[in-house]
């Protein structure tokens, strides 16, 4: 039988599965449909349309993990951008993390389809390896040559998704998105984390290590700070020495 890489869950009581643990090992990513209720959903929005969080804006791992950072990747309607295959260690190895031990949570705010430039992966890539990444026309993206070798045996899948579902993926994980051609915008959240013991070994735009506190699945209905961006930090483009443009 094939590795499953697609669940649901109940949204007030998530809980990683050996299922989802084999998926991500073994072919870089698990989805879960549905991870948000419809109602944690529109809180969400309300909380990333607000106009203080979007004046910010610019174009498993076992163990103990802590937050390393959040994108909030905005593709307007008919001209949201095209982002590079890549890997998202790619970058963050030049940040100082000295092994993949990295994953990130894609989670669309709005439905995330090919008109609107959803997600793209290679299946299984995550295992070939860190890929040399290079700058080209402003994107820092994988040497091509290498990823056309790649798609030959690893699949290359379109991950359509609805608003509240998610996808985990591995840092190695090649993956693009094209420009957003429909009419309606495509923006979704991706929290980052890394393993405590792969703190990075120098001080750059990104978070050191930093305990994580978990609270319970309830905190995002029970929230009421929709705009009091009191005590966060942005991220600041002239700052990040590894990219001029990222994204997913």
């Amino acid at each position: 039988m094939g590795v499953t890489s697609e669940f649901t869950c109940d949204p007030n009581n998530f809980q990683v599965t050996p299922e989802m643990e084999e998926s991500y090992k073994k072919m870089g990513y698990f989805i879960v449909r549905g991870f948000l209720s419809k109602e944690e959903l529109s809180k969400l929005k309300t909380a990333v349309e607000n106009e203080n969080f979007i004046k910010h804006g610019y174009g498993l791992l076992g163990g103990e993990v802590y937050h390393y950072h959040t994108k909030l990747m905005c593709k307007a309607p008919r001209k949201g951008g095209e982002h590079f295959w890549h890997q998202d260690y790619g970058y963050w190895y030049k940040n100082g993390c000295l092994f993949p031990d990295l994953m990130s949570a894609f989670i669309p705010i709005d439905r995330c389809v090919k008109e609107s430039g959803c997600l793209q992966i290679l299946e299984k890539s995550h295992l070939c390896g860190r890929i040399d990444h290079t700058m080209s026309a402003g994107q820092t993206g994988a040497d091509l040559k290498r990823v056309e070798e790649l798609k030959k045996t690893c699949p290359h899948k379109f991950v359509e998704m609805e608003g509240g579902d998610v996808i985990f993926f591995h840092c190695n994980l090649l993956h693009t998105s094209s420009a957003n051609v429909s009419e309606s915008k495509r923006w979704a959240l991706i929290p980052a984390f890394n393993k405590a013991s792969n703190n990075p070994v120098y001080q750059h735009h990104h978070p050191q290590y930093t305990p994580l506190h978990k609270v319970p699945d309830s905190s995002i209905m029970s929230c009421d700070n929709m705009d009091d961006l009191s005590g966060k930090d942005f991220n600041v483009p002239a700052e990040d020495k590894t990219v001029s443009v990222r994204g997913h």
